[in-house]
């Protein structure tokens, strides 16, 4: 069906149904409850999750399938959030052509920056994209002619007087709203059980959509015949090219296809929120992909999207757990017992959070080589063999 195996389709459709079930599942607790600080159902979070997924599943085809490690991947992730602020401030409010310009000017860049750096291979090929990224980074942020289309550190965005050729945006306060056909990307519905609260936003699932959709070509793609070239090209690049295959064409067709994964997920980022800043060109941004990836499970088509959640949940509700909230989890103890726990548990929850982020990296690589997902299946299989021999 659609292309797919059963056994793909089946990964597909219980991704379809995480992400419709998502605003429930991510709300367990209730609201009055103390644990309702880990919540994560609210829409700023689960557009991230989607989002960065995305983006992560983008990386994945290139470093997942050739083994090809970038770290300039930041540059098509800004590159295409300054595309689709313009359109959104140049053509019209409505989402579409943001986000389908966006992952074109990031295939372009990409075209140009892999064509270049795909000349070298291994560490060299890293370093090159990194050296691209930084490049890019710096010229968004300070080069004068460059900063009159980025706003340099200001950053860009949308406002009332842009001269939008196709419509006039709809407001709420003093920043244009962007929209898909009258339906505001803020627009919400909140559905109210007992104590429980969900929040249904129409931006959220406008990402899912789009998710679903690159999702679908990624499987499509690993399973091709250009995809298995490609495993081909991670497996023995030089056995490859003595068969009389040049490799380079489909690295760069995995590079350019990973660039504009990148660009869509930055023109999702502005068609949820009308702003682009330097911030997204960062090498930081570039590693936190590659983090997102390896965590998930690199070269699985589903763990991507795990690790982009795993982080973006670190990042955003450990990040808020602050010592006075630790002392009302722990007030029912002794007052020496109580700050024994605060002071243990502190340094890895607030502005620590990235401590707790590196000791999962850390048990993950040591533990779980093939990443969560690698774990899981490598756990499943081995369940399920010694069942079958006890059979």
């Amino acid at each position: 069906m659609f292309g797919l195996s059963r056994g793909d389709l089946l990964l597909w459709l219980f991704v379809l149904l995480l992400v419709l079930a998502a605003p429930i599942l991510l709300n367990p607790f209730p609201e009055s409850s103390a644990l309702a600080q880990f919540n994560g159902g609210y829409p700023d979070l689960m557009q991230r999750f989607l989002i960065f997924g995305i983006f992560a599943i983008g990386f994945n085809i290139l470093f997942g399938l050739t083994g090809y490690l970038s770290f300039g991947h930041a540059a098509f992730l800004g590159a295409g959030s300054y595309a689709a602020v313009w359109m959104l401030k140049l053509l019209t409010i409505n989402v579409i052509p943001a986000i389908i310009v966006s992952t074109l000017v990031a295939g372009i860049l990409s075209l140009i920056i892999g064509y270049i750096s795909l000349r070298r291979s291994g560490i060299y090929f890293s370093i090159l994209t990194l050296a691209f990224a930084q490049m890019s980074f710096a010229a968004a942020a300070s080069v004068g002619f460059v900063t009159q289309f980025t706003g340099g550190e200001t950053g860009l965005q949308t406002a009332l007087n842009d001269p939008r050729i196709l419509d006039t945006a709809s407001t709420t306060g003093n920043i244009p709203a962007p929209s898909l056909f009258g339906l505001e990307m803020r627009d919400s519905f909140q559905w109210s059980v007992g104590d429980w609260l969900w929040t249904f936003n129409a931006g959220y699932y406008v990402c899912g959509f789009v998710m679903m959709v690159a999702f679908y070509i990624a499987i499509r793609i690993t399973r091709s015949p250009f995809g298995m070239m490609l495993k081909a090209v991670k497996s023995n690049n030089e056995r490859l090219s003595y068969t009389g295959i040049n490799p380079k064409p489909y690295t760069l067709a995995a590079f350019v296809i990973s660039g504009m994964y990148a660009g869509l997920a930055g023109g999702l980022m502005v068609a949820m929120d009308p702003l682009a800043g330097v911030e997204r060109m960062q090498w930081t941004a570039s590693g936190e992909v590659v983090l997102m990836t390896i965590l998930g499970g690199v070269g699985t088509l589903i763990g991507p999207i795990f690790g982009a959640g795993l982080i973006k949940y670190f990042e955003n509700i450990f990040s808020k757990i602050n010592e006075s909230l630790l002392h009302q989890w722990f007030a029912f103890l002794p007052d020496g017992v109580e700050d024994f726990f605060v002071a243990v548990i502190y340094p890895f929850v607030g502005k620590g959070w990235h401590l707790t982020l590196g000791l999962s990296f850390m048990l993950v690589v040591i533990f779980l080589p093939g990443g969560m997902v690698g774990g899981l299946t490598s756990l499943y299989r081995r369940i399920f063999k010694k069942s079958k021999q006890a059979n």
